[in-house]
């Protein structure tokens, strides 16, 4: 039994070498050339003349959905009146979209088109 023992420990020892295979060196990955990024397409916000709305809730309507203080928005409402179009700002697409949407729910009528380039 003694000698049985003694052949498992040298087998145990001998299993494990000790050396250490190298991994083989990877070429450093190369980070694409980035492009710089493109501004979006502007877009017209248009605000329709009606004769069901006041003027004061219109100013009002412009200053609470956009960026527009006071007197820009009352040439805006006083322009879309007179001739029955104004362009209250430009921006890219989606948030033409959604002014369009916000001054429909309060009963304006606001168009979007592309802007010209």
């Amino acid at each position: 039994m003694a000698e049985k023992e003694t052949e498992q420990g040298s087998n145990q020892s001998s299993g494990d070498s000790g050396t250490a295979t190298a991994k083989p060196k990877r070429a450093p990955k190369k980070n694409p050339q980035k492009k710089p990024p493109q501004s979006l397409p502007p877009y017209k916000v248009l605000l329709h003349n009606d004769d069901k709305n006041e003027i004061g809730f219109v100013v009002r309507t412009i200053v609470e959905l956009t960026p527009l203080n006071e007197d820009r928005a009352k040439q805006c409402t006083v322009e879309a009146n007179d001739t029955g179009l104004a362009l209250l700002l430009m921006t890219h697409k989606e948030r033409a979209e959604l002014y369009q949407e916000q001054f429909t729910s309060k009963g304006l009528t606001v168009t979007i088109e592309p802007a010209e380039k």
